[in-house]
């Protein structure tokens, strides 16, 4: 697998930071090659080309019309993150979604 560049947004960037913590370890102890990084949903168009997937925090489901329009003629998918995992800050579920999403 080759190495997937992951964005994590929420409103601030503070709970996808520590999303984005719990997501390293989990990818390090399965032996995932991810980068993940966090930021807030102000600054996607800055990472929009450099990543391979950007998630979304659950509570910012009412901006998704919002966010495609940054992802308009790219190959990025969005993922749309659960709120019982996102809640919980589980990193393995997290990933895990991530991966279901980009095997669609």
């Amino acid at each position: 697998m080759k190495n997937i560049k992951v964005l994590l947004v929420c409103g601030s960037g503070a709970s996808s930071g520590f999303m984005a913590a719990n997501m390293r370890k989990a990818a390090k102890e399965e032996n995932l090659d991810l980068s993940i990084i966090a930021r807030s949903e102000s600054e996607i168009a800055d990472y929009i080309d450099d990543i391979d997937v950007l998630m979304v925090g659950p509570h910012l489901a009412y901006v998704l019309d919002d966010i495609d329009e940054y992802t308009y003629g790219t190959d990025v998918p969005v993922i749309l993150m659960k709120a019982e995992y996102y809640a919980s800050l589980d990193g393995k579920q997290a990933i895990e979604h991530m991966l279901a999403g980009l095997n669609k």
